[in-house]
């Protein structure tokens, strides 16, 4: 609707095509559900490439917040472990010094 193509909501609604499947929707895919006008389907194209060029983005950006998140995950971890080995050094240290008394 946004692309002022009104006409073909119906036959997309009645053929069940989602976003998942309008991703997948080349020009002999639009022609078969009945896109006849070339400058139609090529805008449709269009903004179908412009589209997966975003998702492929926010993608990316995606995999590269988790990616930080698991380094920060695994510094914490490497520093509450360093933590645990020094109070365990200085209670065995203390528990020495006690038995040495």
């Amino acid at each position: 609707m946004s692309l002022n193509l009104e006409q073909y909501v119906s036959e997309f609604s009645a053929q069940n095509i989602n976003g998942e499947h309008l991703l997948q929707l080349d020009g002999s895919k639009l022609k078969a559900l009945g896109i006849t006008s070339s400058q139609d389907r090529a805008i449709i194209k269009k903004k179908l490439k412009e589209m997966k060029v975003s998702l492929e983005k926010a993608r990316k950006v995606q995999e590269k917040m988790e990616k930080q998140r698991e380094k920060l995950r695994k510094k914490e971890q490497e520093q509450l472990q360093r933590r645990s080995r020094k109070t365990d050094k200085c209670s065995s240290d203390a528990t020495e010094g006690t038995n040495e008394q």
